[in-house]
């Protein structure tokens, strides 16, 4: 009488295991790729979101904000402006999300000093 067991042996179970591992230590790189472009976007996003709230505030003041309070600008959750200069002339302006260190994104309007990494008027750049 033969006896035939059900189940893996440990070698199979080992194989399946690394066969998983190399296939982890592909997919995660991938995945930080990923989140490291929709923080970005989101940056890109409320820089733009700047930009159209301080031609308004152009529009009625003459000039550009350097408080984003008063350009009523919301940014997205972790992203932080800052506006590095703002006058009657032109404005520029930073973003940073601490989970996209060290990328930053920056834009310039106007006669405004550029910002690095931005060295085209109303073009945002990330780097």
């Amino acid at each position: 009488m033969s006896r035939f067991r059900k189940g893996f042996t440990l070698l199979e179970l080992l194989i399946v295991v690394l066969i998983i591992g190399i296939m982890s230590a592909f997919a995660i790189p991938r995945f930080q790729n990923t989140k490291g472009k929709a923080y970005a976007s989101s940056m890109k996003s409320d820089l733009r979101n700047v930009a159209s709230q301080q031609e308004q505030y152009f529009t009625y003041n003459g000039t550009y904000s350097n408080d984003l309070s008063l350009i009523s600008i919301t940014s997205s959750q972790g992203v932080t402006i800052t506006v590095i200069e703002a006058n009657g002339r032109g404005w520029s302006a930073t973003a940073t999300h601490p989970s996209a260190y060290p990328m930053v994104c920056a834009v310039f309007y106007g006669q405004a000093v550029p910002v690095s990494p931005a060295i085209t008027e109303g073009v945002i750049r990330c780097e």
